[in-house]
């Protein structure tokens, strides 16, 4: 099995990126962010490799980090996902970003993915939500914040600061993060104004 590749970029196609390896040339499947952050033709580059297997191919998905093949392999374990679906994800949201909004069970945000539907998106935060800590860094208390407010049982003041900022345009998952890291420091006393003014001061970051 092929766990990592070296070498120079031949070309790109729609979906893949043409490695050459000393002289040999391998087609490797990515996401549209993976593909986008890659160099030039010509330039070298290394990617973390997931091959499959089949009895009349064999494919590979390439990825910049470790961590985004880890996603890549937890995302399938979800019923209706496939490698298409789980390379759509990647490419709307980067490895944080997907795991805070399946923490925070932000399922509009996961339901951007071309061939994800809200039905989809909604299995998906339910079955990899107590997985998602493993594969990233995500604060115990933002969780319990987002767990709060789905179940109406945040503070008030809490709930109309998240309702506001998204107003602003911003994410359920970037709204509730921003509020949970502002209510260290405001306590959950505050008012919901001071909370929206800390909040937009941490986004601004």
């Amino acid at each position: 099995m092929i766990g990592k590749l070296k070498g120079v970029v031949d070309s790109y196609g729609e979906d893949f990126v043409i490695l050459d390896v000393q002289g040999v040339g391998y087609v490797v499947h990515c996401s549209a962010r993976t593909l986008q952050r890659l160099p030039t033709a010509g330039e070298a580059t290394a990617l973390s490799i997931e091959t499959f297997v089949r009895e009349d191919m064999i494919r590979l998905y390439g990825f910049r980090s470790d961590a985004e093949r880890e996603w890549f392999r937890l995302l399938q374990t979800v019923q209706g996902v496939g490698a298409k679906v789980a390379l759509a994800l990647l490419s709307v949201l980067e490895p944080p970003a997907l795991a805070s909004a399946i923490a925070t069970g932000d399922k509009g945000a996961v339901a951007r993915a071309p061939g994800v539907g809200p039905r989809l998106a909604a299995r998906l935060v339910a079955e990899l939500k107590d997985k998602t800590p493993a594969f990233a860094p995500i604060d115990p208390a933002l969780v319990a914040l987002s767990g709060a407010v789905e179940e109406n049982r945040a503070p008030q003041p809490v709930s109309d600061a998240i309702s506001a900022l998204v107003n602003l345009g911003y994410q359920q998952a970037q709204a509730s993060a921003a509020i949970a890291t502002v209510m260290k420091g405001a306590g959950e006393g505050a008012e919901a104004k001071v909370l929206i003014r800390l909040a937009l001061r941490e986004l601004a970051r």
